[in-house]
């Protein structure tokens, strides 16, 4: 029997409907062993396939997507997750979007203030570069290291500028030198875009989240077209390749350290494999510290 007419456009759509579109939209009914009717009018899952796969029906995903059912129980959370092949990350940020803190008036945030034992801590890491990061990734402190290494075309005091303070993701897509900075751009980007958006589901009703959206995606298309993509990564570790204007090439390794305070502030340190060109190079970079 042929399933429903898709109501994919019907009504508004919420944050969390918007995410689930676009984890549907990346899935083909093949890959999950759906068989598909008529004429597709989506790239993906329609609406009612994935309430086929989840076990609910169309009418409650359409009021969940559309903000009037609050009260998704885990099992159906799950049962959407499994449906859409969700990773942790993305599992995580559906239980964000679901169980929303009680909404609030937008208000606009104070400047946040570096955690004194954390910017203490940076500054104790001598040539390892490290920097302290915002919630929504304005650079709070960095040591010496870290600015040498990712910003040292500006001020070293900028990150005490509270007013005007460097921003990584302003610098990542506004300026040219951050973007040349690194050699696999694309990845960064992304990269950046999808950590933003973990985060943000957990501070959605900050002003400063929406205007630094909004000016992102006014002076980037890039940022803009990411954005959109709704992808979502909580980041922790990696590597990264640098294209240094004062050392050359650079492979470091990349940590995260989340404060536990549960404020977004989290310290990203960098290192090079010892006895490694990187190695060297990075005590080239430090060694006038």
């Amino acid at each position: 029997m042929a399933l429903p007419q898709s109501t994919d456009t019907d009504g508004p759509v919420t944050e969390l409907g918007e995410f689930l579109r676009s984890r549907r939209d990346r899935i083909t009914p093949d890959e999950v062993g759906v068989n598909s009717y008529g004429r597709r009018r989506v790239p993906g899952l329609r609406r009612e396939e994935l309430a086929q796969l989840a076990g609910v029906s169309v009418t409650y995903l359409t009021r969940l997507e559309q903000g009037q059912s609050q009260n998704a129980s885990d099992a159906i959370i799950d049962a959407l997750a499994r449906a859409l092949q969700l990773d942790d990350d993305e599992r995580a940020h559906l239980y964000a979007l679901a169980h929303p803190a009680p909404v609030k008036r937008p208000q606009a945030s104070k400047p946040e203030v570096a955690k004194p034992g954390a910017a203490q801590l940076l500054h104790s890491m001598g040539d390892v570069p490290a920097v302290l990061l915002g919630r929504f990734n304005d650079i709070l402190a960095w040591n010496r290291a870290g600015h040498l290494l990712l910003a040292g075309h500006l001020d070293c005091d900028a990150p005490s500028w509270e007013e005007n303070r460097p921003n990584q993701l302003k610098l990542l897509f506004l300026d040219e030198h951050t973007r040349d900075l690194y050699v696999d751009w694309t990845d960064e980007a992304a990269l950046a875009v999808a950590s933003l958006r973990y985060v943000a589901a957990q501070f959605a009703d900050d002003m400063r989240l929406a205007e630094m959206v909004g000016e992102l995606s006014m002076n980037s298309p890039e940022f803009a077209r990411l954005w959109a993509g709704h992808d979502v990564r909580l980041c922790t570790s990696g590597a990264k390749r640098f294209r240094h204007p004062k050392v050359g090439e650079l492979e470091l390794g990349y940590e995260v350290l989340h404060l536990p305070e549960g404020n977004g502030q989290r310290i990203l340190t960098h290192t090079a494999e010892p006895g490694s060109a990187s190695f060297a190079a990075l005590r080239l970079l430090t060694s006038a510290l």
